[in-house]
């Protein structure tokens, strides 16, 4: 058996917060970068289209998840049947993996674009590549998925989970926990997930950071040491250094939250100490810290999108 988290009142009001935020937030971003990639009507960039299927994944994992737990935060004890259990859980795994492979698009996609001579021109046939990547990266993780919607079952309100996954949850909600056929398909099951999901994505992420880093250093040395440059690659300098931040920023800010979770959550599989508790506080955090602040810094650091709030703001 587990053990239930302890809530104090100044972790539900963070948390709450939080939550608000990344609601807030993401459906701003989705708005307005949607809007505007609509209205181009296949012109747009695609660093934004990526930006939007990566806010959306955030904004669901919200209202699906996050403001459940808020609600019983909030003492309203919430059960579900068993098949509702299986839909939740499954649901539940299957976006917090999209948004994890879609973080992990958006920093390979940078460093690729970085990795360009040319500039950059999106195509119809760059549009059609990126949703057959958007495609590949809802239906390969829904599969991902499949053993939740198979191995999830109804508790009650004295349940507590044996056994966490980042993907799904740091605690039983609406009474649904994992029933695995034995402690070790179950633990097969979330060491599978701590390697190829959990772990792998923040080791790729770390090495196109790295690679963006060092290409744009070497396109700087070249900017400045060379005088005759192609004139269309100076132009393209200050807006790859400011997109550059941007992204960069957004993907050390979900290595952060993810790693945190990733080591607290395992520490709980395979380790249960005396800071297993503190640990799982921890990881609930961690876990609503991306989803909160990647819009917040998209705001800041995305041109067009801080344009539109502040003309809206002015109004």
């Amino acid at each position: 058996m587990g053990s239930r988290i302890l809530v104090s009142p100044v972790q539900t009001v963070i948390y709450i917060f939080l939550v608000v935020v990344g609601i807030l937030g993401n459906a701003t971003v989705v708005g307005i970068i949607g809007t505007v990639l609509f209205r181009e009507q296949g012109r747009g960039r695609s660093s934004d289209m990526i930006l939007v299927n990566m806010a959306f994944s955030n904004l669901m994992v919200s209202i699906t998840r996050n403001t459940l737990l808020v609600i019983s935060d909030l003492g309203v004890e919430l059960y579900s049947s068993k098949e509702w259990c299986m839909f939740l859980m499954g649901l539940w795994v299957w976006l917090r993996s999209v948004n994890v492979w879609s973080t992990l698009f958006l920093s390979a996609f940078h460093f690729r674009t970085l990795r360009r001579v040319s500039p950059i021109s999106v195509k119809r046939e760059t549009s059609k590549h990126l949703f057959i990547a958007f495609g590949l990266i809802w239906s390969v993780n829904l599969l991902y998925s499949t053993p939740a919607f198979m191995f999830s079952t109804k508790g009650d309100k004295n349940s507590t989970e044996s056994l966490m996954l980042v993907s799904s949850t740091t605690r039983p909600l609406l009474g649904c926990v994992w029933n695995f056929p034995s402690p070790y398909s179950g633990l097969a099951y979330a060491t599978t997930s701590m390697v190829i999901h959990e772990s792998l994505p923040i080791i790729l992420m770390s090495i196109t950071n790295l690679g963006s880093l060092l290409t744009l250093y070497t396109h700087r040395r070249s900017f400045l040491h060379t005088q005759n440059s192609n004139g269309s690659i100076m132009k393209r300098m200050p807006a790859e250094r400011r997109a550059a931040k941007v992204i960069l920023a957004l993907i050390m800010l979900f290595i952060f939250s993810w790693g945190t979770s990733v080591i607290s959550v395992n520490y709980f599989n395979y380790n249960r100490g005396p800071s297993a508790e503190f640990l799982l506080v921890i990881a609930r955090f961690a876990n609503t810290t991306f989803v909160a602040l990647s819009p917040v810094v998209l705001i800041i650091g995305h041109r067009r999108l801080r344009a539109v709030i502040k003309s809206f703001i002015s109004r």
